[in-house]
């Protein structure tokens, strides 16, 4: 991870690089977590279909736009960015390894304790990245204040930012 010195002693364009690769370190943070989000979700789902007692069937299309279309709760604030996370970002690669160690891709024939235990480990693997993003968006947010400071008191010409 990039670490930040203190904003104030970089330069405005050091400060805009460094929050641009901070952005992105987010955005590859964000979409990992995304995807294991989706990964427990199914995952409950299957726990759910076996104490509501429906049959198994294969999961269909409708089937997991019905259980990602559910509320689970409020997300960032901030608006998203446009993504291309790659298939081989180690980060990506990481979650992979963790669902095929837990059985995912065979949810529906794991027994109760295994699917439990692959709910377990996937949301251990989501709360480290929740973690890692809100102390990414801290180091963001600094870097922010910053530049608006600048601005706001003359230190850095606004008109920089069309040639950047």
């Amino acid at each position: 991870m990039t670490e930040v010195v203190d904003p104030s002693a970089m330069s405005t364009a050091e400060v805009r690089s460094a929050r641009a690769a901070l952005q992105m370190q987010e955005d590859v943070i964000s979409f990992v977590r995304r995807m294991a989000q989706g990964r427990c979700d199914l995952a409950r789902d299957e726990q759910r279909r076996r104490t509501d007692g429906t049959p198994a069937s294969g999961m269909s299309v409708v089937d997991i736009a019905n259980v990602f279309g559910q509320e689970h709760g409020g997300g960032s604030s901030r608006p998203p960015r446009e993504t291309n996370i790659s298939a081989e970002h180690e980060l990506v690669v990481e979650l992979e390894k963790l669902c095929e160690r837990v059985g995912f891709g065979e949810l529906r024939t794991l027994d109760d304790d295994a699917l439990e235990s692959a709910i377990v480990e996937i949301e251990k693997f989501e709360l480290a990245r929740s973690a890692e993003r809100k102390n990414l968006f801290a180091k963001i947010d600094s870097l922010t204040s910053e530049l608006v400071k600048r601005y706001k008191d003359g230190g850095a010409d606004i008109d920089s930012l069309l040639n950047d």
